[in-house]
């Protein structure tokens, strides 16, 4: 069995695909995903996590 592992999604992205790469690696609906990132904006911590998640996480080899 190959490790997966996590990169932005080329094909569930609205921002950054940030929260699409991140369903992709659960194998859970992206849906799910922004919900809980739009809870965790109202904090403060949501949106800078999603910002340093843009810039670590590489994109999805391969694509369009």
């Amino acid at each position: 069995m190959e490790p997966r592992k996590l990169y932005r999604s080329r094909k569930n992205r609205m921002i950054c695909g940030v929260c699409g790469g991140v369903a992709e690696y659960f194998n859970i609906d992206p849906t799910l995903i922004r919900l809980i990132l739009a809870i965790f904006a109202f904090t403060g911590t949501g949106i800078f996590a999603y910002i340093v998640a843009a810039i670590i996480i590489p994109d999805a080899p391969g694509g369009y």
